[in-house]
C-alpha cells in the first residue's frame, strides 16, 4: 500500500474549538504535524493571536496553513449564529471543513450533591451540554456528508468512574459520551466520537497543582504520572484519521479507570 495511504489528513481542513491552549492546542499542533490546515477558536482575541503565532513559529514552511478566530460561545441566545459565523470564516480561510473537535469548555464545578444550587448546575450546562448538541446541528450543514468527515467532543474519565464532589461534571460527561453515539447515528455517514481524558498536565496548571496532581495520579493510576498534551491528542487524531470508527469513545486516563 502506497504510504500515503496513512496521511489521512493531508490538506485536510480541522476546526478545532478551544485550540488556543491545553488539549485543543495539543490537538491543532498534531493536526499541522500531519499535513491539515487548521483554524482555531476560543473566547479570547489575545490567546487566538499567540496561538496562532506560535503555531507558525512552529512551521514555519506552511504559516499559511494555520489560522484563528475569536469567537464566544458562551450566549445560549446567539450560539447558533456564533457557530455558523465561525464556520464561514473558516471555510472562507481554508475551504471545506473535513473535521470539527470540541476541547471549549466553562470552568469545573466540584462540589457535593448536598450544596450544589441550581444555579451552578445551569450556569454550567450551556458549555456541556447546550454547545456540543448546537456544535452537531451547526456543523452537518457544513461537513461532507463522508465517512471520511468527523465531529469529535470531549468528555472524561471521571464518567465511568466518579470521584467524591464530581458528581455534576459525571452527569455532564456521560451527557457527552451519549450525544457522541446520537450524533453518529443522526448525521451518518458523518462519524463522531469522543475522547475521555483523565490527568492531563497543560501550560494551565500552576507549579502548585502540578505537584499536588503529580502525588493523586501517583496514587490513582497505573501509569504513576498525568499524561501530557500531546499524548492525549493522539487520540483525537486517531479518531479523525480512522474512517471506520464512529460512535466511540477514546479512553486515555493512564490506566485510571484500573487503578
Amino acid at each position: 500500500m502506497a504510504p500515503s495511504a496513512y496521511h489521512k489528513l493531508q490538506n485536510k481542513h480541522v476546526l478545532v474549538l478551544g485550540g488556543s491552549s491545553g488539549i485543543g492546542y495539543a490537538v491543532a499542533d498534531g493536526a499541522i504535524a500531519s499535513g491539515a490546515k487548521v483554524t482555531i477558536s476560543s473566547s479570547s482575541q489575545t490567546r487566538v493571536d499567540a496561538a496562532v503565532a506560535r503555531l507558525r513559529s512552529d512551521y514555519p514552511s506552511q504559516p499559511d496553513t494555520i489560522t484563528g478566530f475569536p469567537t464566544d460561545l458562551s450566549n445560549p441566545a446567539t450560539v447558533e449564529d456564533d457557530l455558523d459565523t465561525l464556520f464561514k470564516k473558516a471555510e472562507s480561510n481554508h475551504g471545506t471543513i473535513h473535521h470539527v473537535v470540541l476541547t471549549a469548555a466553562s470552568s469545573l464545578v466540584i462540589a457535593p450533591v448536598e450544596t450544589m444550587s441550581v444555579d451552578a448546575i445551569l450556569s454550567t450546562s450551556h458549555m456541556r451540554l447546550v454547545l456540543p448538541m448546537t456544535l452537531g446541528k451547526v456543523a452537518s450543514r457544513y461537513l461532507p456528508k463522508a465517512n471520511t468527515s468527523s465531529i469529535t467532543i470531549t468528555s472524561g474519565s471521571v464518567t465511568k468512574k466518579p470521584a467524591k464532589g464530581w458528581a455534576l461534571m459525571s452527569y455532564y460527561g456521560g451527557g457527552l459520551s451519549t450525544l457522541a453515539k446520537a450524533l453518529a447515528v443522526d448525521l451518518a455517514p458523518i462519524r463522531a466520537n469522543v475522547v475521555r481524558p483523565g490527568y492531563v498536565e497543560t501550560e494551565l496548571w500552576t507549579e502548585e497543582q502540578k505537584i499536588s496532581t503529580a502525588k493523586v495520579v501517583a496514587k490513582s493510576t497505573l501509569t504513576g504520572v498525568p499524561a501530557k498534551g500531546e499524548d492525549v491528542a493522539e487520540a483525537y487524531l486517531w479518531l479523525m484519521k480512522d474512517s471506520n470508527v464512529t460512535g466511540a469513545a477514546a479512553e486515555t486516563d493512564s490506566g485510571g479507570l484500573l487503578a
